[in-house]
């Protein structure tokens, strides 16, 4: 238990932790307010009792003793759990808030590869259900148990004071509730492992069920793939209740141990006082004792299970920061803008270049398949190189390269004449506009899916972006303008639309470098001149990379790349690599073939 507690601590950031401290500081001075209830009664009976049985008279100033006792335990009691469930509670919910920002922060750095091989479910479930279950159960469970621990220790220390045959038996109840803790921990400790596995796969399978709903009903699977997602919500219900099943009869015991125990505090009380060797006012005492002393870690020891729920979720949100990132200060930790050539002299002819680069997913590990094998090529600054190739053949996988969303397994790849990897990723990445064949928008005004990269661009600029990406029209005919809120993905518009609003956007951004991803790839004719428009006022001046199926798109690049199988199988100009009669000649025949097909 306390290994859980220390592990959280440890998890939480250096301000948040100190709130979590003096909170324990403070309940420690709230336990021994409220141990003094126990004084205020003692002074109370004794006095009665000493009236009534002694002949003596009562004192008015025994009542204002124990009256004075008591107030300073309740005040104190009131003053005191209100710090420390303050700051607890602070501490619980800044931390996770705190860290899943962190953990959002980290994701940006990390190798897109990981996000291929990693179940967005899972990472959705981490940063969601995970992360929500430590910040409540940590509040609850740390306040709740840690204070159960300290009121029962102090009430106790304190009985020491009165009769130390009672306060034995009371420690020896204690520890037999610790162990029979001990055991529903045990007991929870796989199956907690379990649920929040059986959270994460519910979140996944609820996001591809939305995502997937199109394809779903266009194959008429509707109902399979929902007993699919209900099979998976069944699995988690019966997680949950096993969680439950396995925690009430120890639960039980728990409480059964504590009333037993204190059953045994007034039976040896009132036998200690029949053979004479307690008094009747520490007797009486003591029979109120009985009822007060596990009250507290009662309630505590039922939260104790759900610590293995604190312990699982730290654990899952550190591996997810332990993740090494992509040196992201640089390996020289050189922050300056690429572009702004704080490096000096550089060979406009090699702006981009790479140098005999390979990669793999699998990174260097034996049977991983190589996706770029070998290759060299320089783009030339305010050039447009085009890249082709069939399906597969690592053209995509080179563009990252490229901007560095993965680093290479060998070679290095140049910007102004320096390492990529030399850069910081924030000053690298401003030098860079994507525009990709499946865009995503953002639930949010059309103005701030615009402006994402430059968040307090004025309204003018923003519009001057639309109007050059071809989008104003569109936009201003909308009931509410730039205003209106378009849905997740920007679902609620066509095709072509979302690519010029994407276009729109990386002219705020007014990058250097623009590398085109199939941009046109999915556009009808009707908003293709439009699109082709946006595209060409996107990339005045520009350093151009663009990956393309589309004749017309690539035949007036400076330069075109054919990537068959990882290596650049061709080289050349549109003539050129016509002249050459190979994969280029190929492509454009199936391109002119497939544009003479009419219905």
């Amino acid at each position: 238990m306390f290994e859980t507690l220390i592990k959280f601590f440890k998890f939480c950031d250096e301000e948040n932790r100190k709130k979590f401290y003096g909170s324990i500081v403070v309940g420690i001075f709230n336990s021994l307010f409220m141990a003094l209830r126990i004084a205020a009664v003692a002074v109370m009976l004794r006095g009665i009792i000493g009236t009534a049985i002694e002949g003596r008279p009562f004192e008015a100033k025994t009542v204002w003793a124990s009256f004075a006792i008591m107030c300073l335990s309740v005040i104190g009691g009131i003053v005191t759990r209100k710090f420390t469930a303050m700051w607890q509670c602070e501490g619980g919910y800044r931390t996770c808030a705190k860290k899943r920002i962190e953990i959002a922060e980290h994701l940006r750095y990390l190798p897109m590869g990981y996000f291929n091989s990693n179940s967005l479910g899972e990472i959705t479930s981490v940063t969601t259900n995970t992360m929500e279950s430590v910040g409540d159960v940590a509040t609850r469970a740390v306040m709740m148990v840690f204070q159960g621990l300290l009121d029962t220790a102090l009430i106790i220390v304190m009985l020491f004071f009165f009769d130390w045959r009672i306060a034995l038996i009371a420690l020896a109840g204690f520890i037999l509730f610790e162990i029979v803790n001990l055991f529903m921990r045990l007991a929870v400790k796989n199956i907690s492992a379990e649920k929040i596995k059986d959270d994460a796969a519910e979140i996944g399978k609820v996001l591809e069920h939305i995502q997937g709903i199109a394809e779903v009903k266009a194959y008429n699977l509707v109902g399979k793939r929902s007993r699919e997602l209900n099979d998976v919500i069944n699995r988690r219900k019966k997680t949950l209740i096993k969680m439950e099943m396995r925690c009430i009869p120890v639960s039980n015991i728990q409480s059964l141990v504590a009333k037993l125990c204190g059953v045994a505090m007034m039976v040896a009380s009132i036998y200690f006082y029949l053979n004479s060797s307690m008094n009747l006012a520490d007797c009486s005492t003591m029979l109120v004792c009985s009822f007060m002393l596990f009250n507290a870690l009662e309630a505590g020891g039922n939260y104790s299970a759900l610590l293995r729920t604190i312990d699982i979720g730290v654990t899952k949100a550190s591996k997810i920061l332990s993740l090494p990132t992509m040196n992201i200060e640089g390996r020289n930790n050189q922050n300056e803008n690429a572009s702004s050539n704080l490096y000096g002299e550089y060979s406009r002819d090699s702006f981009i270049q790479a140098d005999n680069i390979d990669f793999s997913y699998g990174g260097t590990s034996s049977g991983a398949r190589k996706i770029i094998d070998g290759i060299s090529l320089s783009i030339p600054e305010a050039s447009t190189t085009a890249i082709v190739g069939p399906s597969g053949g690592g053209k995509t996988t080179l563009c990252h390269l490229l901007s560095r969303f993965w680093d290479v397994d060998k070679g290095c790849v140049t910007l102004c004449g320096k390492d990529v990897r030399d850069y910081s990723m924030d000053s690298l990445m401003k030098n860079f506009s994507f525009v990709f064949q499946n865009v995503y928008l953002f639930h949010d005004t059309i103005a701030n899916n615009i402006r994402f990269g430059e968040a307090d661009a004025p309204m003018e600029k923003v519009i001057a972006a639309a109007k050059k990406a071809c989008c104003h029209d569109f936009i201003s005919d909308l009931p509410e303008g730039y205003e209106t809120v378009i849905g997740e993905g920007g679902a609620s518009l066509s095709g072509g639309e979302r690519q010029r609003i994407s276009i729109a956007r990386a002219i705020m951004k007014d990058s250097p470098i623009i590398i085109l991803d199939e941009a046109t790839a999915n556009v009808d004719p009707e908003n293709e001149r439009d699109l082709m428009e946006a595209v060409s006022e996107l990339t005045k001046e520009k350093t151009v990379i663009m990956i393309a199926h589309r004749l017309k798109t690539v035949r007036h690049a400076d330069q075109i790349f054919v990537i068959d199988k990882g290596r650049i199988a061709e080289h050349g100009k549109h003539e050129e690599l016509l002249a050459k009669n190979g994969i280029y000649s190929r492509f454009v025949a199936s391109r002119k073939e497939a544009v003479s097909w009419k219905l």
